[in-house]
């Protein structure tokens, strides 16, 4: 059987397992059923796993302790999270058939809650595109319309909430990978603060960036999944001591008072006509339920995209000296030598993609180049962080589109790097100055998804999230989904 995951959030699935109306391992099974159903269009999941997954399930129904609101529920992983036993590729070549001998923290978190594990999602090769085109294994679709795609680099994940395949999953976020996918798949999407949930155990792109973050259908189950997996972790040194609330406890839809700052140049210059005029009407909305809006500046908003890119590629440079063919992964056949190896390895194993930012980044930190560009991009970044600072000082969220359009087609930008590179403008900068920011539906333009990017003072969620929830209930707009009778 198939399970309707449009009919119910996190806490309807929780109160059928109580209740014995379904059990861990006929929803495990369904979920299963969903993907293989729906995947041919989809392409979401790189890899399941089924008999662990069924194993793992049997194991909560025999012990029928559900209280936790995740327990017997099925998640879908990107791939660049560690899954011990189960391979993971971060959609390259060069990992290909690698299974990690330990789990990500997120991932054992998950599984201390009772999550259960269904497979790996699809992804832009080691996180890096915009729309799921640059994974060596599949293309992804758009839930909506299997002729675009579903944003990146975390398509995979976006899609498969999306498309009816899983309550829930997780995806990683380095300059906008979590909210750009969720905005065109019409799902919420959030990038927590910096430090806020464990890195350990993700591939790292850009160690200063990344950060893990949750897909769902509604707010509230965004909130309870980032309750679940946020908190310190001795093995990530960056990871915060700041306690974890459950953010779905306080989640009034009040907003009464509440002082939104929309900046200028997230309206300017590249952001489709129609996406404005919606995202507008969104703030209205909140304007009309009691909060106060006002327009202001982010003036170095413009110099993001530029640093952004040097500051991750050099950072990704750095990461990915270790896939080198010696120690695990994909190894080239036919070498003369040890500098042979990893030239071949290294050539045949990554995609065009993670070459192009090889390069930039080692250019970046070489000694001709590192003064006239890292270090200028460095600067550029806390001349950004001061833009945020200043405007938090008055105002409690930053308010505006998530992306400049609406999910383009397949095809469309793959072979243009700086196209693709330009839609991630208004979510980068969050990422440079280390902010919880969060995607929602904010309506439709010509039948596609658009974004509402809510913005948040560091370690605010809950305030983001009280945002996104009141605009949820009153556009009721997490009611719609795609039309999977006929489009499955």
């Amino acid at each position: 059987m198939t399970f309707n995951y449009f009919e119910h959030d996190l806490a309807s699935l929780h109160d059928q397992l109580v209740n014995k109306e379904i059990t861990a391992t006929e929803l495990t099974e369904a979920t299963l059923d969903n993907i293989a159903a729906t995947d041919e269009q989809l392409q979401a999941f790189i890899s399941t796993n089924p008999d662990e997954a069924l194993a793992q399930a049997k194991l909560i129904d025999e012990k029928g302790n559900f209280d936790n609101v995740l327990t017997g529920i099925p998640v879908g992983l990107k791939d660049n999270l560690a899954t011990k036993g189960i391979q993971t590729t971060g959609a390259s070549h060069i990992l290909e058939g690698f299974k990690p001998i330990y789990n990500a923290t997120v991932v054992e978190k998950l599984s201390n809650s009772g999550a259960v594990s269904v497979g790996k999602t699809n992804m832009d090769e080691f996180a890096m595109g915009g729309s799921t085109e640059t994974s060596y294994y599949k293309k992804t679709t758009n839930a909506w319309d299997h002729s675009k795609v579903p944003g990146g680099s975390s398509g995979g994940s976006a899609s498969a909430v999306a498309g009816g395949q899983v309550p829930f999953a997780l995806g990683s976020d380095t300059g906008g990978s979590i909210r750009q996918p969720a905005a065109f798949n019409g799902i919420v999407g959030m990038k927590p603060t910096y430090g806020r949930v464990s890195r350990w155990g993700l591939f790292a792109m850009a160690s200063s960036l990344d950060q893990i973050g949750p897909f769902t259908r509604t707010v509230k189950d965004n909130a309870t999944v980032l309750s679940a997996i946020a908190g310190f972790d001795a093995h990530d040194s960056t990871a915060s001591q700041r306690e974890v609330p459950d953010f779905s406890k306080k989640l009034t839809g009040d907003v009464k008072g509440l002082k939104i700052a929309v900046p200028k140049e997230y309206f300017g210059e590249g952001i489709d006509p129609k996406v404005a005029q919606q995202v507008k009407a969104a703030i209205a909305q909140l304007e009309a339920l009691g909060a106060t809006v006002d327009e202001v500046s982010l003036p170095h908003t413009k110099y993001g995209v530029a640093a952004y890119y040097i500051i991750m590629s050099s950072e990704a440079s750095s990461n990915l000296q270790r896939y080198d063919g010696v120690r695990y992964g994909f190894r080239a056949d036919d070498v003369k030598n040890l500098e042979d190896l990893y030239v071949k390895t290294r050539s045949e194993g990554f995609g065009d993609e993670v070459k192009r930012r090889i390069m930039l980044g080692t250019f970046s930190l070489s000694a001709g180049a590192y003064d006239a560009f890292f270090k200028k991009a460095a600067k550029i970044r806390t001349l950004l962080i001061e833009d945020f600072n200043k405007v938090f000082e008055k105002y409690d969220v930053i308010v505006g589109p998530t992306a400049p359009t609406v999910a383009y087609g397949l095809g469309e930008e793959v072979d243009d790097p700086t196209a693709m590179y330009l839609a991630d403008v208004l979510t980068i900068p969050v990422n440079l100055a280390g902010l919880p920011g969060l995607s929602v539906n904010a309506g439709f333009v010509d039948g596609l998804p658009v974004g509402l990017q809510i913005i948040g003072k560091p370690f605010d969620e809950q305030t983001v999230y009280q945002t996104g929830y009141a605009y949820e209930q009153a556009s009721h707009l997490f009611d719609q989904q795609p039309d999977i009778a006929t489009k499955y």
